[in-house]
């Protein structure tokens, strides 16, 4: 079955698809909060990597990977989180979508714990230098910054982690395993040879970071 067939044992009413899944447990009920608490920012402080979820005006949605020390996003108030933009292969898919619609989906990883946080709210991009200069890493101010106002936020448990065994060493994969990005890229696109692809991403891993 493709994506445009529908799919008979779907449905489209919001009533019949909980009454498909059963009731919410009075914990998950009740622990979306409308700001980021001292667990919360706990977290984020403890974190250093980001999944940032946004959507253009027709509902295309992007996740992109953020990522630095632990802490690096800043949390200016307990409403309001600011996330530096460290330098990138310049498509900007999270900027261009939140031109035309706000709404953002974050969700924070902290290596060894398996319970993450998210975070949903409407951001916008800032260039102001002091939201960006607070957050400089290895001497540079990043050029940009997204500012999310918190809508909600809460914390989701550990099962799909646990079920991944993301971060059990023994299942992690030797990187010689699966082809270089270098590769990949040039095989995709035809736009560069493989070694000069290889090269080129080998270069940014080194110079371009921030």
């Amino acid at each position: 079955m493709d994506a445009e067939t529908p799919d008979p044992s779907a449905t489209s009413d919001a009533t019949e698809l909980r009454a498909q899944f059963g009731d919410v447990g009075p914990l998950a009920a009740r622990k979306v909060l409308d700001h980021l608490d001292a667990y919360a920012r706990r977290f984020i402080a403890l974190s250093p990597f980001v999944v940032v979820a946004s959507a253009d005006a027709a509902g295309n949605v992007d996740a992109s990977p953020r990522g630095d020390a632990p802490g690096f996003a800043a949390v200016p108030d307990p409403r309001t989180l600011v996330i530096p933009d460290r330098r990138g292969n310049n498509r900007i898919d999270t900027f261009v979508n939140l031109l035309d619609s706000p709404g953002l989906g974050l969700i924070f990883l902290v290596p060894g714990i398996n319970e993450t946080l998210r975070v949903n709210g409407t951001a916008a991009m800032t260039r102001d230098p002091a939201l960006l200069e607070p957050l400089a890493a290895e001497g540079k101010v990043p050029a940009a910054g997204l500012v999310v106002q918190v809508r909600e936020a809460f914390f989701h448990c550990g099962k799909a982690m646990i079920r991944a065994g993301l971060w059990d060493p023994a299942r992690h994969v030797a990187r010689s395993t699966f082809p270089s990005l270098g590769r990949i890229l040039a095989e995709q696109t035809a736009a560069a040879e493989v070694a000069d692809a290889e090269a080129s991403i080998a270069e940014a891993y080194q110079t371009w970071l921030y």
